[in-house]
Order: C-alpha cells, then structure tokens, then sequence
C-alpha cells in the first residue's frame, strides 16, 4: 500500500500544516498560565483610569507576570460613589424620575357662527308630461280620452294603465286625472285646444 505516493504535493502540505498547527497550540498552552482572576470575567469589576505607567512584563520561571491584574481592583471606591451620589439632574424639560404627568392646557379655538342646517325636503315628483287633447266615446260604452306624450298617442279608459305607469283616475269633460303610479304623484290634466 502506498500513501499518498499518488499525490505528492498534498501530503507534504498537509504534514506542513500539521506541524505549524502542533507549534502554535503548544506555545499557546505553555505560554500563559492559565487566566488570572481578573482575566476571567473582565465585566466582574471595573478598574479606574490610573496614570501609573504598568509595570513590564518580565519572565519568570517560563510564566508572564500579568499587570492587568493589578489595576483591577476589586474594594469599594467609596470616593467615586460619593461624587456620583452629589451629581443632581440638570435638565430642561420634565423630570423623568418623578410620576407626574404635564396635560396641556386646550386652545381656545374662535368662536365659528353657524347656520342652522335645515333638512332638505325630498324633491317633487317629476311633473306628468301627457297632454289632454279629445274624447273618444260610442253610445253604450265607457268614456275614453285621447292622451299625448311627445310623438306617441295613447287612448284609454276610467281606471287603464297608459305607458305602464300612469293611471287614469277620474275623467271630466275638461279635465282627466291622472296618477303616477311610480311616484305616487296625483295631477289633474285640463283638455288642451289644438
């Protein structure tokens, strides 16, 4: 069996990148001691700005001597904490650390005059447009009347539909009269010469 003899160039990467690898997380490993205290959680105390200059690094023994340490200091400040406490809100608009509540007072608006509104009575009915022109009767029957509406000539009786809406009411020798039966409008029609 032969390893890699087919593909030369790749197996002497990969063992190239294999040592590099066993370099670096060897150094990593031995160099450091493993994590300080302060190192481990850096958000578990906050360090004040100091205008020491830290101390350098030196070796001793194979292990680094971490400063970092040093200026985190865990005991109270009590000095910070009282210029925080004597700081006093300064601000310009409401206080946001007092439940109350500012409503602002309405603006009278101008006196508007306004007229009363009127209901509006429905429109009239259209007015009927048929016109009264004669009398057509025979001995022995009912009267009937000659009605017009524009070119069209309609002859009916007492109580008859004329253009499927109009109904002839009541027929006198100078008048018919009339009622719009979709409209519910009653008019009295008078006999036209002509």
């Amino acid at each position: 069996m032969k390893l890699g003899a087919e593909n030369r160039t790749k197996l002497i990467a990969a063992v190239a990148l294999m040592a590099l690898a066993v370099i670096l997380v060897g150094r990593w490993m031995f160099s450091s001691g493993g994590p300080s205290p302060g190192e481990a959680n850096p958000s578990a105390s906050v360090a004040a700005p100091s205008n020491a200059q830290p101390a350098p690094r030196t070796r001793g023994r194979g292990r680094k001597i971490n400063t970092a340490a040093r200026s985190l200091d865990p005991s109270l400040r009590y000095d910070w904490l009282k210029a925080s406490e004597d700081t006093k809100y300064q601000g310009k608009g409401r206080n946001i650390f007092q439940a109350q509540i500012d409503i602002p007072r309405p603006v009278k608006s101008p006196v508007i005059e306004r007229q009363p509104i009127v209901p509006q009575q429905p429109p009239p009915p259209p007015p009927i447009n048929l016109k009264f022109f004669g009398f057509a009767s025979k001995p022995g029957e009912p009267k009937k009347i000659f009605l017009s509406q524009g070119e069209d000539v309609f002859i009916a009786g007492e109580g008859e539909m004329v253009d499927r809406r109009y109904k002839i009411l009541r027929i006198s020798p100078m008048s018919v009269e009339v009622e719009d039966v979709l409209n519910n409008n009653r008019q009295s029609i008078p006999l036209t010469q002509g």
